[in-house]
């Protein structure tokens, strides 16, 4: 059950792929057009729905596997947040006619999946903090509502590609194009990650830690940065060029300079090829782009994954801490986070409805808000320690 499982989560992100490359041919193709479609587009529709299928079959043969929802760690979740996301497109896809934004949003949940595949994939007994059916309520309605969120995102970029003047330097493309070297960081990580994770490249040291205590380190990527007092016991692997102090985790800071490192590799590898920055080269392909129609998908998505996320992210959240922590409310980061995630829609829509926040603004804001969601999805759970520290195992 559990090989058949990856594979259908291995088939949907190829699906995905061949959906992504359908929705790029609608853009090129004019023929037989109805209401903004055509048959590229029709197909690119198809195979999502497919491709979504297959990742629900995935959810469905994991539960089964482990006998609990599959939303327990990280690469669960993130899968599930995937899925999510290209079913809250689908149904958005049916009420706009919009070929142009499955283009924009397959990606996005590519690079979700395969950011979940760097994070251990065994399935294992969930902690007594888990073992609640409030699991099932509290995570999957967060990450629905996440998910619906992110449709905004992805609009908001549509609409700053198109609206944005690429021919001149300013504030708004200088910040557009650190969007887009964000996406590109991204990208970079996933391929290296990917690439020595291929190369089952593993390293192993001795260290001291912050509490004086004599530890073991596994680094997955070559030592760049050195543990406190660390010893290579793993023969035939590379030595750090510096090691940094114990407060400091030097395997996460490791991984944050590979990262970064193989970003901008990547972004400049990119402007060479393009020969103007990333913004501006994928902007002929919005030229299309209904602005208003744009600004409303944008909107109507805050305004349907706002509640959902609400509920899922504060009301259901504090109601499984009263049963699992006695407590509704104890600033842990992770509730922290939902709740600045939170403050910032309710302004969001404030700002629209009294506002009249509309267009590049609106879309300024659901950009930041999506960076919010990622801070929240891998900063949170991987670097600041807390209750919710064990969605990073």
């Amino acid at each position: 059950m559990v090989n058949l499982s990856g594979n259908l989560l291995y088939t949907a992100f190829i699906l995905y792929i061949i959906a992504t490359v359908l929705f790029a041919g609608s853009i090129k193709d004019k023929r037989n057009q109805k209401k903004g479609q055509n048959r590229w587009a029709q197909l690119g529709l198809i195979v999502s729905i497919i491709g979504f299928l297959a990742h629900l079959g995935y959810f469905i043969t994991r539960w089964i596997a482990a006998g609990h929802a599959p939303v327990s760690n990280m690469f669960e979740f993130i899968t599930f947040f995937g899925m999510s996301l290209v079913g809250a497109f689908i149904v958005i896809y049916f009420l706009y006619k919009t070929p142009l934004l499955g283009l924009f949003t397959m990606p996005v949940a590519l690079l979700l999946i395969a950011y979940a595949s760097m994070f251990p994939r065994d399935i294992s007994p969930l902690i007594p903090a888990l073992q609640s059916h409030w699991l099932y309520i509290h995570v999957t309605t967060t990450a629905i509502g996440q998910a619906v969120l992110s449709i905004s995102f992805v609009a908001g970029i549509l609409y700053l590609v198109k609206s944005v003047d690429q021919t001149k330097s300013s504030k708004r493309t200088f910040w557009l194009e650190v969007v887009m070297f964000g996406l590109t960081w991204t990208l970079g990580y996933i391929i290296i990650s990917t690439s020595f994770s291929v190369m089952d490249y593993q390293a192993e040291f001795n260290w001291i830690d912050k509490e004086g205590k004599e530890a073991t380190l596994e680094y997955a990527m070559p030592a760049l940065t050195g543990p406190h007092e660390g010893e290579l016991i793993t023969a035939g692997k590379f030595e750090p060029i510096v090691e940094v102090p114990a407060i400091i985790n030097a395997k996460k800071l490791n991984t944050v300079i590979w990262s970064f490192g193989a970003g901008i590799i990547l972004y400049l590898l990119f402007r060479l090829i393009f020969r103007k920055r990333i913004a501006a080269a994928i902007q002929p392909i919005a030229r299309k782009v209904n602005l208003d129609l744009v600004d409303e998908i944008g909107y109507r998505s805050v305004l349907i994954g706002f509640p959902i996320f609400s509920l899922g992210g504060l009301v259901f959240a504090m109601i499984w801490a009263q049963i699992a922590w006695t407590r509704f409310w104890g600033w842990d980061p992770k509730e922290v986070w939902a709740l600045i995630t939170f403050l910032f829609y309710a302004a969001f829509l404030h700002l629209r409805l009294s506002k009249g926040w509309h267009g590049e603004k609106s879309a300024w804001l659901a950009v930041i808000g999506f960076i919010i969601i990622m801070f929240n999805l891998v900063a949170v759970n991987l670097v600041i320690a807390g209750l919710h520290s064990y969605a990073g195992s």
